[in-house]
């Protein structure tokens, strides 16, 4: 048998499995934490998507502010919708206004309409 066509050492062999399997394993995390932020973005989008969908379903006057009734003063109001999809009105850290901006992005925010009483 020729020199340069001999099979290599088994201690060549091992190192360059070890090496193999490594390369191989860092491949894996590494597909792994990409599909995992992946993931992670997808769900960020749904998300997005449906607070913008419950927001958008608000009905609106004829200048297109939200119609809906205020927790803080219970009065029916005429806002705009920030892009956050904040009342106008909102006042940060207040606890009625907290919980309308949830309500809105939840989709159960008291709403009225001109034809109401």
């Amino acid at each position: 048998m020729r020199p340069d066509t001999q099979t290599p050492p088994m201690s060549d062999r091992r190192r360059l499995e070890r090496f193999v399997r490594s390369k191989l394993r860092e491949a894996g995390e590494e597909f792994e934490e990409l599909r995992a932020s992946s993931r992670s973005n997808l769900e960020e989008a749904r998300e997005a998507y449906r607070i913008a969908r419950n927001a958008r379903s608000i009905p609106t006057d004829e200048a297109d502010r939200a119609r809906i009734v205020c927790r803080r003063y219970a009065e029916r109001r005429a806002a705009r919708l920030d892009e956050e999809f904040r009342p106008a009105c909102y006042e940060a850290g207040h606890p009625d206004c907290e919980g309308c901006v949830e309500d809105v992005h939840e989709g159960r925010i008291e709403t009225w309409s001109a034809t109401d009483g």
